[in-house]
C-alpha cells in the first residue's frame, strides 16, 4: 500500500505504457478518478472504468497508443507536489508543460483541471503533476 496514491497511480501508468499494455488496473479514490478524467478529456487516455473487486475499488484504465507499431501517446508523466515537499501557483505562476505542448494537472479550489483551464479561470493551487 502506498502512502502517495497519485505517484503510485503514475508509476503503474507509466510503467504498463513502457510495457505496452492494453489497460492497467488502478485503486480507485476520488482524486485519482479526477486525475484519469482529464486524462480522458485532454485525449491521453481512451476510457476508464470503475470495478469493484475484493470489497475495494478499482479504476480499469484503457491505454491509448497511435499507428501501426503502437507508439504511446503518454511519453512521460512527472510527479510535480509530493507530501513531503508541496508546490503550489497561482494563476500567473501556473506552469507550462514544454511550451503548451503538454499539460499540467492543478488541484484547485473548484477541482481538479489542466494548467490552461485553471489559467482561464484566474485559479491556481497545487500544482500535482506534468504530462506530456
Amino acid at each position: 500500500m502506498a502512502n502517495d496514491r497519485i505517484a503510485d497511480m503514475l508509476t503503474r501508468i507509466r510503467n504498463a505504457n513502457l510495457a505496452r499494455h492494453q489497460i492497467v488496473q488502478v485503486p480507485a479514490t476520488k482524486i485519482t478518478k479526477n486525475i484519469i478524467k482529464v486524462l480522458r478529456d485532454e485525449g491521453f487516455i481512451d476510457n476508464f472504468d470503475e470495478i469493484e473487486e475484493n470489497t475495494r475499488l478499482y479504476l480499469l484504465i484503457s491505454l491509448k497508443y497511435k499507428g501501426k507499431n503502437r507508439y504511446p501517446v503518454l511519453t512521460a508523466l512527472k510527479r510535480v507536489s509530493k507530501p513531503g515537499l508541496r508546490v503550489y501557483a497561482n494563476h500567473k505562476e501556473l506552469p507550462k508543460v514544454l511550451g503548451g505542448l503538454g499539460i499540467a494537472i492543478i488541484s484547485t479550489s473548484r477541482g481538479i483541471m489542466t494548467d490552461r483551464s485553471a489559467r482561464h479561470n484566474g485559479l491556481g493551487g497545487e500544482v500535482l503533476c506534468y504530462i506530456w
